[in-house]
């Protein structure tokens, strides 16, 4: 009995609202942990009957709710059954907006999450530019814990105003000092909006081949034929004329050959036809031109030109293979030979 009029001497409330506070807590806490489960059974239900993406991921968020706050919640509902003051009431509503406000964005960031890890974990004909992804989620992070904070100081009475100008000060001095990060960073952003390449790529730039391994936020990873990972700053890349071998849909041949001067022109016209059979023949092809060019010095020059179908690197030189083959076999029938490099002296005798 003397601990009881000790606390009551200590605090000034009566034991008994101890008590009914202690139990409104405790009870509020079970109220809350039922209505939050019962709401996810409830999601749940909806999402395996309809088959939902957007229901799941309600349930997901839901099950990320903070026991903490709940707990808090239910401390400053068992709080207002004790008889504090007025200052002790109005301490408590910021507290419970602050609670309030932190398990919203709690929630709001959990889905941000799920939202980010399924863009990046999509396979098939749906395929997002995880640059894109990430950098949207970053700012929509970025942006929901500022609005939290400035919330709460104007909830707390702070003149946010004077506070969010000299974060813009501070943010303007930072750009200052990061400008090559912000660079390669606004590169990201434009490499991700126009898509000048992407993972899988095939690019030729300077004296870098390779297949395009990573796209992030500063730099972009190449793996290169001889088997090492390139790393470059995206704004580095962007500044370079690159060859996109990937989208290329087929491929343009241009050759020539030269046959000997000792050539009859009844056999040289037979000589285009004969190219024509030998490209047909390849398959994959797509012929287009076969011309006697012009008189060279060392032999009769004809150009070809005709198309590979599929723009695979391993096709073409196989497609070409055929063809050199064939056209050798046909020169062969037709009694011609390539010209050979053939050196003229003249010896004057004096």
């Amino acid at each position: 009995m003397r601990k009881w009029l000790d606390i009551r001497a200590f605090m000034g409330i009566p034991a008994l609202d101890w008590l009914y506070a202690a139990a409104a807590t405790l009870l509020g806490f079970f109220i809350l942990t039922y209505l939050l489960r019962f709401v996810v059974d409830r999601a749940q239900a909806l999402a395996r009957r309809t088959r939902s993406r957007y229901a799941q991921i309600l349930v997901d968020v839901l099950r990320g709710t903070s026991k903490t706050t709940l707990f808090i919640a239910a401390l400053i509902i068992g709080a207002k059954f004790l008889p504090l003051t007025e200052r002790w009431d109005s301490r408590l509503d910021h507290v419970w907006f602050l609670v309030i406000g932190f398990q919203i964005a709690l929630w709001i960031n959990r889905g941000v999450g799920i939202w980010t890890a399924s863009r990046l974990a999509a396979t098939g004909d749906v395929v997002h530019n995880p640059v894109i992804t990430t950098m949207t989620a970053w700012t929509l992070r970025a942006l929901l814990w500022s609005i939290l904070l400035l919330a709460v100081l104007a909830n707390m009475g702070v003149n946010i105003t004077a506070f969010v100008a000299s974060l813009g000060v501070g943010g303007v001095a930072v750009a200052l000092a990061v400008q090559s990060i912000l660079s390669d960073l606004f590169a990201s952003l434009a490499i991700g909006l126009d898509k000048p390449f992407e993972l899988g790529d095939f690019v030729v730039f300077n004296d870098i081949a390779g297949s395009i391994e990573h796209i992030g936020l500063k730099t972009t990873r190449i793996r290169s034929l001889s088997g090492e990972q390139i790393v470059c700053g995206n704004t580095e890349l962007l500044k370079n004329t690159l060859h996109n071998y990937k989208r290329m849909k087929e491929r343009r041949i241009l050759f020539t050959f030269g046959i000997s001067y000792d050539a009859r022109p009844e056999q040289l016209r037979q000589v285009p036809d004969m190219v024509r059979q030998a490209v047909e023949a390849a398959g994959d092809t797509r012929f287009d031109r076969a011309h006697f060019k012009g008189f060279g010095t060392q032999d009769l020059t004809y150009e070809v030109v005709y198309y590979v179908t599929d723009p695979s690197y391993n096709l073409y030189m196989d497609v070409q293979q055929k063809v050199n083959l064939d056209i050798m076999e046909g020169l062969e029938r037709l009694e011609l030979a390539f010209a050979l490099p053939m050196r003229n002296i003249h010896v004057v005798r004096r």
